[in-house]
């Protein structure tokens, strides 16, 4: 009987020993395919930007961002900067208070030093600074430098299609490069359901004007084409309100006095306020009051029947997707009304 209790013993004790090693094998294959999953994990990636294929690594460090349309994006990604061109960016960005992000100044006079001196394996291009692509890829040879402007102005063919376009293609590669892949596609996700959302929003007749608000002076903001405003015309098949010959793309409006904008008689006027965009600008008049006291435009059916639409108050300087959401999703609400 002692002997079979034994055997017994011995038994259990085998299988719980074959037990403990299939537990032991299986963490280890478990281990080991999650170590094969990340160093599976690519390096690099192709991306295609305004000058064609660049490889560029995924998750760099030191990166520099020059693009304004991608600053709130970077940010809400938690993306480290080391340099940026922070006279140029919305004052409550999280990298304007951030003294380790070196400041490169402005797009008229850049300090393009700082941005060598960040010895950046990645430098981003867009908008205000596409001008200085050759420069800073000679400045910064051993980086990847990536230009994700897109065109909208009077130049650009379809600078509605381009606007979408660019956007969403400026996110994905953004999220390709940083690993933020599903961010990415929430967030053009969101972009096509505003854009949806805004054209159901229109009704087919009501005219629409764009101006822009700088010095305490309104200016005409032209359809089809420009940063803001323009574009929308083609994206959500607008009646513009006053068409001109030889308009541009100015980011001050072009020379049409108030008196014209008012006797186009819009039945909705959208405002870019571009002094509240702008931090050392503080005793600027906002846009709404010079809306609201201009003689010219009381009795404009726009003002009358309060159908006005305002940008968010750093769009000039924060042209990122989401501000476009944004602006898309008042357009939407406002518009339905």
């Amino acid at each position: 009987m002692k002997k079979t209790r034994f055997l017994k013993l011995v038994g259990i004790l085998a299988v719980l020993a074959l037990m403990l090693v299939a537990c032991s094998d299986s963490s280890k294959e478990s281990n080991e395919t999650k170590g094969s999953e990340e160093s599976a994990k690519p390096a690099t990636v192709e991306i295609t930007d305004a000058h064609g294929t660049v490889t560029v690594p995924v998750n760099p460090k030191n990166v520099v961002s020059l693009d304004s349309r991608t600053f709130e994006t970077l940010a809400d990604w938690d993306i480290k900067l080391a340099a940026a061109p922070k006279d140029v960016m919305p004052a409550d960005s999280p990298y304007v208070s951030d003294d380790s992000v070196q400041n490169i100044g402005n797009h008229r006079e850049p300090n393009l030093e700082v941005l060598a001196a960040a010895d950046p394996e990645l430098v981003i291009i867009g908008q205000r600074f596409a001008k200085y692509y050759d420069e800073v890829k000679k400045l910064v040879p051993n980086a990847a430098v990536i230009d994700l402007n897109f065109d909208v102005s009077e130049e650009a063919d379809k600078p509605g299609e381009n606007l979408v376009k660019g956007f969403k293609d400026a996110t994905i590669t953004l999220g390709q490069i940083f690993d933020k892949n599903e961010e990415a596609k929430q967030l053009v996700a969101d972009f096509d359901k505003a854009i949806e959302d805004a054209k159901a929003a229109y009704n087919g007749t009501d005219t629409i004007m764009g101006v822009e608000v700088s010095g305490g002076n309104i200016g005409f903001s032209a359809p089809h084409f420009g940063r803001v405003w323009g574009p929308m015309y083609d994206i959500f098949g607008w009646k513009p309100a006053l068409e001109i010959e030889n308009a541009t793309s100015d980011h001050k409006g072009d020379e049409i006095s108030v008196e014209a904008i008012a006797q186009s008689n819009p039945d909705w006027l959208l405002v870019l306020d571009r002094d509240a965009a702008v931090s050392s600008e503080t005793d600027a008049v906002p846009a709404q009051d010079v809306i609201d006291n201009s003689p010219a435009l009381k009795n404009v059916t726009a003002v009358t029947k309060g159908q006005i639409v305002y940008a968010p108050n750093d769009t000039y300087t924060n042209e990122s997707i989401q501000t476009f959401i944004e602006i898309f999703e008042n357009l939407a609400k406002t518009l339905a009304k």
